[in-house]
């Protein structure tokens, strides 16, 4: 289990848990899912009361992390020349 950054304590990735991909606290919930459904316009109390192990410090943490991964820039790949 590993963390992204230091920012990011609740975000965990793990190879042997939904495929590495991001989760909240070593649980199979993952950003994605927590992402998911506040753009359904799920409320913070909603999540925490359907997933009870879950934290409201969890979700915003996701949000924030949502948000990181969107600020990144990537640069296009190079095309090859023809």
């Amino acid at each position: 289990m590993k963390t992204v950054h230091p920012a990011f304590d609740r975000i965990t990735f793990d190879p042997q848990v939904m495929g590495g991909r991001a989760c909240i606290r070593n649980t199979r919930v993952t950003v994605n899912l927590v992402l998911n459904l506040l753009s359904n316009k799920m409320s913070v109390d909603d999540i925490v009361a359907d997933y009870p192990y879950l934290e409201r410090e969890d979700i915003w943490q996701a949000l924030r992390y949502g948000a990181w991964l969107a600020a990144e820039t990537i640069d296009e790949p190079q095309l090859a020349a023809a």
